[in-house]
């Protein structure tokens, strides 16, 4: 027979039952992954960027992980704990703040439940501080800018010298590239097309090569291009699409000074072996529109200077068809070259406003002229009208002056104007690599700075 429990003895079944210790929640190792395992900034920069940082770890919830650096490879550059994480949920923002000029890594440490964590390695590097940093950011990516186009809600295309890349760049922010274009295959060439000069009529945005040799004094065909690309959408939506090239302008310049008696030494500066950054010289840094006009072009020369002595003046050779240049193929023509004095420098870029006011960038003609003289000028773009100085620019920080974004209204007092420099041959981390030598793109880069004219 049986036994059976009686109602007491159940009930103690019960209690002891539910004494009994719950199951222990078990947490995984945390994970962490950085938008970048690569960063730049400044010593003393306003801004600089940042690194998105992701984590997570299961069976916990995100909100109660916490992300920090825990050790740095040398804190005179910058130490853990110059390094500030913000944000609560699953994406974190780093932001470090420089200490000193240099490299470092960085090990960023996430801290899970349970005690356990996980770390990444972020390899930062520090540029010297420079004058006016509230008014200066870095757009990384490319170090050897030489060309920009407004497009519009704080943005502008920009173009490197080095490659045929061009950049979708907030002017705002020290940050990447929105998104960028190639169309070297379009343009049927396989090396730079050595981009200096750019304007934009409506939707079309004209580009030059720089029409000269290289730098050891040979022709290369790619150099030898100008082509359009059109614009749809403004700001962040920026589309870029590629329209038409032509291959002959520094043949027709040749012919066209040599119709002339030789007045500007083209063929000469073009000769093979000839280099092209010299006083005698062969090459274009500047693209704009004449007064008005959506058929004449000013091509601005960085060499020659005329004549071609210390003390020449800067030259423009109007092109008074480019539009059927680039839109049929036409041969260029040209009407009669205008000579600026510019103190002896010559045309780095030059832009205007929808009010025909231009500025005029002017620099050296020389290779090695990151030190050398620069200065803004406004002119009205009429041929025999003198332009007339508005700023001497700052010499002493790395990189040479190189591209106008866009041109505010001169007569405004405190005008600001917005100028990216080319900085490929400068020493930006202090360990004698050039820019454009560097081996991250995160580390290369180039400044634009905020300028009050007087």
């Amino acid at each position: 027979m049986k036994k059976q429990l009686g109602t007491a003895a159940i009930a103690a079944l019960v209690v002891a039952g539910a004494a009994l210790p719950a199951h222990a929640v078990t947490y995984g190792t945390p994970t962490i992954t950085l938008s970048s395992s690569y960063l730049s900034g400044a010593v003393g920069g306003v801004g600089d960027q940042t690194v998105a940082v992701t984590i997570g770890q299961s069976g916990a919830d995100v909100s109660a992980l916490t992300v920090s650096a825990s050790a740095s490879g040398k804190s005179s550059v910058a130490g853990a704990g110059d390094v500030t994480v913000t944000g609560s949920g699953a994406v974190r923002r780093l932001a470090v703040t420089a200490r000193g000029r240099g490299y470092t890594d960085l090990t960023v440490k996430v801290t899970g439940l349970g005690g356990k964590t996980a770390t990444k390695t972020l390899s930062y590097a520090a540029s010297a501080a420079v004058g006016d940093p509230a008014d200066a950011r870095y757009f990384s990516g490319a170090s050897d800018s030489s060309a920009a186009v407004d497009v519009g809600g704080g943005y502008t295309v920009v173009a490197d010298d080095e490659n045929n890349v061009l950049r979708l760049y907030d002017r705002a922010r020290s940050a990447a590239p929105v998104r960028t274009w190639d169309f070297s295959s379009q343009l049927g060439v396989t090396k730079e097309v050595d981009i200096e000069g750019a304007t934009r009529i409506g939707d079309t945005v004209y580009w030059t090569g720089s029409l000269g040799n290289n730098k050891d004094g040979e022709y290369k065909a790619p150099r030898n291009t100008v082509f359009t690309t059109t614009v749809s959408g403004s700001g962040p939506g920026t589309q870029l699409a590629y329209g038409r090239s032509y291959k002959q302008l520094r043949d027709d310049l040749v012919a066209w000074d040599k119709g002339n008696g030789n007045r500007y030494g083209f063929a000469a500066g073009t000769a093979a072996g000839e280099a092209p950054k010299q006083i005698d010289g062969f090459n274009v840094e500047g693209l704009e529109f004449a007064p008005g006009s959506t058929t004449t072009a000013y091509l601005g020369f960085r060499a020659p200077l005329a004549p071609a002595v210390p003390g020449g003046k800067a030259l423009l050779v109007p092109v008074t068809n480019f539009d059927k240049v680039l839109s049929s193929g036409s041969k260029a023509v040209f009407g009669p070259g205008i000579e600026l004095d510019l103190g002896g420098l010559s045309v780095r870029d030059i832009r205007k406003n929808a009010a025909d006011q231009y500025l005029i960038l002017a620099g050296s003609w020389a290779a090695d002229d990151n030190s050398d003289p620069y200065a803004l000028y406004q002119w009205d773009g009429i041929a025999g009208h003198a332009p007339v100085k508005r700023a001497d620019l700052p010499t002493t920080d790395p990189g040479g002056w190189e591209a106008i974004v866009d041109v505010p209204d001169l007569t405004v007092p405190g005008a600001r104007v917005q100028l990216i420099t080319d900085s490929g041959s400068a020493d930006l981390y202090g360990d004698g690599v050039e820019a454009k030598d560097l081996t991250h793109p995160e580390w290369k880069k180039t400044r634009a700075a905020w300028f009050t004219l007087n």
